[in-house]
């Protein structure tokens, strides 16, 4: 009883997956939606993709706690930002705040984050931020629990000049791909597509999503299970 007990108290985190894909135009960023506390799913629908500017998103993982008032602060800033400077934020001043706020308190925050958007001096770019609020420039990026099943895809299936449409494909194949294999990603798939004409954001159900190797399909609840048609008896 006190191990469960721990685990109902214990901080809300997004062992989770999140991805950055740059394209030619602009940026797709996804995520899945699973939030835990401890060994239990605490939100199995949570939205990891937080709107920063009009152009600009944040993906978040690790605490989820600590990403969110990093994303509310760096919101603030870039409010007072683009008031002072009369026109939208760029995605590098973006990145570098979220870095500035991460590196600061690097030693409380358990967080890494993606930075992704569209500014009419560089197009699209992609900035992770992992744990110690390092910054990095990337023509794609992932994190969060679920990224370590995706390096060697990546590496594979990645590639230069890419459409929007294969952007998309790629980002929700990847995603589900990592909920297949990480038990701390779940739930549904979100994507934002941001470009010089906005932003639009995608929603994925899970029984929508492609299923993997031994996956089963999704139902809408356990008694569906139990109330499917015994399979015939075999007659020998």
């Amino acid at each position: 009883m006190d191990s469960i007990s721990s685990d109902l108290n214990a901080p809300h985190s997004m062992g989770t997956t999140i991805i950055g894909v740059t394209y030619n135009g602009g940026v797709v960023l996804g995520a899945d939606s699973r939030t835990s506390t401890g060994m239990y799913v605490a939100n199995r629908a949570s939205d990891k993709i937080t709107q920063l500017t009009d152009n600009v998103y944040i993906c978040r993982s690790g605490s989820a706690a600590d990403s969110q008032i990093v994303s509310d602060y760096v919101r603030y800033y870039l409010h007072q930002h683009t008031i002072q400077l009369g026109q939208p934020s760029t995605v590098k001043v973006a990145a570098n705040l979220v870095r500035l706020v991460a590196y600061n308190n690097k030693n409380m925050l358990q967080t890494g984050m993606i930075v992704g958007g569209w500014d009419q001096y560089e197009g699209g770019k992609i900035y992770g931020i992992p744990l110690g609020g390092t910054v990095l420039e990337l023509p794609f990026t992932i994190g969060g629990s679920g990224s370590s099943y995706l390096y060697g895809f990546f590496d594979q299936v990645w590639k230069e000049g890419m459409t929007q449409e294969e952007a998309e494909k790629l980002v929700v194949k990847a995603v589900s791909l990592a909920i297949a294999r990480d038990g701390a990603s779940g739930g549904v798939v979100r994507t934002v597509t941001i470009n010089k004409d906005g932003a639009s954001r995608k929603f994925y159900p899970g029984d929508t999503l492609p299923l993997w190797h031994e996956e089963m399909e999704a139902h809408d609840s356990l008694l569906d299970i139990l109330s499917a048609a015994a399979p015939e008896p075999m007659v020998t």
